[in-house]
């Protein structure tokens, strides 16, 4: 569960050096945000980083050139395109996964509209399935 205060728990004995460290080196390992989020909490007992840090996962790797290239959720919705796109060239009568690809489509057209105005995404970022499938 998330911890209801908001403040540094009393157990913690880390330095706010030491979680910075961690979360730079899980990067480099390949994790994403979240995934370092989930580990830090599993098995340093780091239930959140924001009070501890100020500051959240993403803008510390920010701050050491280690963010994403685009957001994680579009990210994991364009690799589910992928997987529905490698689906649907195999099994060409599956209207179900037809239908579950244009969803998925739409999510990332509007996530893109969204990062576009936020300035996350470049404004000439445009998603297309050929892209996808290079990815």
């Amino acid at each position: 569960m998330r911890p209801i205060s908001k403040r540094t728990p009393s157990w913690l004995t880390y330095s706010t050096d030491e979680i910075v460290t961690q979360i730079v080196n899980m990067a480099k390992d390949g994790l994403t945000p979240s995934e370092i989020g989930v580990r830090l909490r599993d098995e340093y007992n780091i239930s959140l980083v924001k009070p501890i840090l100020g500051k959240s996962i993403l803008e510390v790797l920010e701050e050491h050139d280690l963010g994403l290239s685009i957001p994680e959720d579009l990210d994991r919705l364009i690799k589910r395109a992928k997987r529905l796109q490698v689906h649907l060239n195999t099994h060409k009568g599956d209207r179900k996964n037809v239908r579950s690809l244009e969803l998925v489509e739409a999510k990332i057209h509007g996530l893109a509209k969204y990062y576009k105005a936020k300035g996350r995404l470049p404004p000439k970022w445009k998603y297309s399935a050929v892209i996808a499938q290079l990815m």
